[in-house]
């Protein structure tokens, strides 16, 4: 498949915010468990710039998904088929969890007691967006790379381990008691994310294509080879669902995911977790979301030019 920018942009960014909101979230319920002491306990700032900072970035991701849209005017009417689309209830779930971040940040703001519940309805608003947005891909039985229920494992590991390195980030500048303990969530979130990533490539190296040339033109012989597409105009199916990339590149690009996403990000959580300077702790961690989120955009671009679209056996083929 040919990646969309507005689409990689869109769910990494709006997943950072998700994972950002479970974050605060957590924080917030181990501070009322007790399991904070109270002299550590992190200040209203914490979590009125934290929400901020989810509404910005689920802002900025609903914001790049305009750009997917031939027609923006009629955005809209993207609602319409709620009862049997997945992408038409992301649409429905991003705006409502928006709303509930902000509202968690104006509880905070004043001090209000039902911060907690406003916080609840947004991990749950949360859930319901990964779900929603994960489905979209793993619905699609004809692409096999996607029809996986790792598909949705990444998608939550992945925002959950950025959001949580936001979260980090946040901690050392607002609360440098919380450091440690969200360092070492941000991390596991990270390893775990490269598991659930690393195999799914795995799974997807071993995946055979179900159509052939012969199924797709009707032609049984075994020996049968393409020479030409039957046309030499562009097309929409070529500019659409192939990237045209060569194996070298995308080999290049699953690297630096792998290293950008996972390996140089976990390496700079535990070091800005561990060091004892304020400072160098929040540059560290802050270069921390800086090469994970780059990380994660490679990740996202490759997971869509990963997925083979039956129909280039036929139309990306040239004489």
């Amino acid at each position: 498949m040919k990646p969309a920018f507005s689409v990689v942009f869109l769910t990494t960014l709006s997943g950072a915010g998700q994972g950002l909101l479970i974050a605060l979230f957590g924080v917030e319920v181990a501070a009322r468990l007790g399991m904070i002491a109270a002299a550590d306990a992190p200040p209203q700032t914490f979590f009125v710039l934290g929400a901020a900072l989810v509404v910005v970035l689920g802002a900025l991701g609903l914001l790049a998904s305009f750009f997917h849209l031939g027609h923006p005017e009629r955005a809209w009417r993207a609602i319409a088929m709620w009862r049997t689309s997945w992408l038409s209830r992301e649409c429905l779930a991003l705006p409502v969890f928006l709303a509930c971040a902000f509202a968690y940040g104006i509880a905070h703001w004043f001090g209000s007691p039902w911060s907690l519940e406003f916080g609840a309805l947004g991990v749950l608003s949360s859930a319901v967006l990964f779900v929603c947005t994960s489905m979209i891909y793993a619905c699609l039985r004809f692409l096999q790379e996607w029809a996986t229920p790792l598909t949705m494992v990444n998608f939550v590991l992945l925002g959950c381990a950025s959001g949580f390195t936001f979260a980090t980030a946040s901690a050392a500048w607002l609360a440098p008691s919380l450091v440690g303990g969200l360092a070492l969530c941000a991390a596991v979130l990270t390893l775990a994310g490269c598991a659930s990533r690393i195999a799914a490539l795995m799974r997807n190296a071993r995946l055979r294509p179900k159509s052939t040339v012969q199924s797709a033109t009707g032609i049984k012989s075994p020996t049968l080879v393409q020479k030409s597409r039957g046309f030499t105009a562009g097309a929409f199916n070529l500019r659409e669902f192939f990237h045209g990339k060569t194996p070298q590149t995308l080999q290049r690009i699953k690297w630096t995911f792998l290293v950008g996403a996972f390996a140089v990000p976990v390496v700079l959580i535990a070091v800005g977790g561990s060091v004892s300077s304020i400072a160098d702790s929040l540059w560290l961690l802050c270069a921390a979301c800086v090469v994970q989120y780059a990380g994660l955009v490679a990740e996202r671009w490759f997971f869509f030019a990963e997925a083979r679209h039956p129909q280039n056996l036929y139309y990306r083929q040239a004489s």
